[in-house]
């Protein structure tokens, strides 16, 4: 059996786990870096929290190695994987004060008493809990009681963090906050951290590498930026994008000038376009972001229309307008000192060398 390569932390080699005739992950290959942020992102039911219970050992895989460290802890317990694990849920003892919370796993593997005063007294101060430590999880607010539970996998002194989605349960607000504090955190670490969300601005804030997952399979792999400006498949640019790309179903031409998209109503010239594969003649849907399209900024650009005002939202620092170009549904996003009325005509334009092809059938991009 292969080793994990040196400078890789953890490193997943052809994993699947089925439950009965039900294939969960099928042939999973990852590789994380030493010190490496990745988050595993994708909706509910994808895979990700399975994928992270089996890296923990808390499900065993059907097939496949997991390597820690160089080390093949497929079969390996939990608690020797060398792994502390962050639950949406916080799993704290009741009973039981912050600080007996943070020693109680320490206590149990016989960590001599001065270390595991030591290691309370880092994550403590790591986290700014020093005031709470002698209070029990009743008095604790929703994020106190998370960086306690970060806290408890801290003081394990390990290689690698795996959370699991662990602000869920919080407000926007403290969301927020908790992920400045989580980046902090990996800064000042340097550990390995692998973290599940189906939240995308948790992953394109927090993450070196982003694996957007789709049906028990990593479908890209790749820093926040470019799975955002240059998504593989369809599933990715639309899964990706506060709101969605805007996605125009129609077919890839060629005429004397060039390669073309044209649908009903909308013929894009293509010059600037970066094609990812040789173009064929085809169905294909046409995509760009709403943040990628200039409204009522004059001519110049390779591609401009006139367009009608459906809906203005106005969302404080931006504002998101909602268009009808031809019959195809178009949203833009303008700064607050831009907005349109209702019912106005507007001109928009944009370059396509920002834009997204995908084939039509299959979904990956052109």
């Amino acid at each position: 059996m292969a080793m994990a390569a040196n400078g890789t932390s953890v490193a997943i080699q052809d994993l699947s786990l089925n439950f009965g005739a039900v294939s969960v992950l099928k042939t999973l290959n990852l590789d994380v870096a030493e010190g490496e942020f990745i988050v595993l992102l994708g909706p509910s039911g994808c895979g990700k929290s399975t994928l992270l219970n089996c890296i923990a050992g808390l499900l065993d895989i059907s097939e496949g190695s997991i390597f820690i460290k160089g080390k093949n802890v497929t079969w390996e317990e939990p608690k020797d994987r060398g792994i502390g694990m962050v639950f949406q849920s916080y799993a704290l003892y009741p009973q039981m004060t912050v600080e007996k919370n943070l020693s109680f796993g320490l206590r149990v593997a016989g960590v001599p008493k001065d270390e595991i005063a030591k290691r309370i007294a880092r994550a403590a101060e790591i986290l700014q809990i020093e005031p709470l430590l002698q209070r029990k999880p009743a008095a604790l607010s929703g994020g106190q009681r998370q960086r306690v539970a970060i806290g408890r996998a801290l003081v394990r002194d390990v290689d690698v963090f795996l959370f699991d989605e662990p602000l869920s349960n919080l407000d926007a607000k403290l969301r927020s906050e908790l992920r400045v504090e989580i980046k902090l955190l990996h800064r000042k670490l340097q550990n390995t951290m692998i973290y599940v969300t189906h939240d995308q601005i948790e992953a394109m804030t927090l993450a070196d590498r982003i694996a957007v997952m789709k049906g028990g399979v990593i479908q890209q792999l790749d820093a926040p930026q470019t799975i955002y400006n240059r998504p593989v498949n369809r599933f990715v640019a639309g899964f990706l994008g506060s709101p969605a790309m805007n996605f125009i179903e129609g077919r890839l031409e060629k005429d004397n000038s060039g390669w073309l998209f044209a649908a009903e109503d909308v013929r894009i010239p293509l010059s600037t376009y970066a094609f990812e594969t040789e173009p064929v003649p085809g169905p294909t849907v046409f995509g760009i972001r709403p943040e990628h399209v200039a409204l009522n900024s004059g001519s110049g650009w390779p591609f401009s229309a006139t367009a009608t005002v459906e809906v203005v939202e106005p969302m404080g620092s931006d504002t998101l307008v909602w268009l009808k170009l031809g019959k195809q549904n178009f949203t833009v996003r303008v700064t607050a000192e831009r907005t349109p009325h209702n019912g106005e005509a507007v001109s928009i334009g944009f370059d396509p060398m920002r834009a997204s092809l995908f084939d039509a059938a299959a979904g990956n991009r052109i």
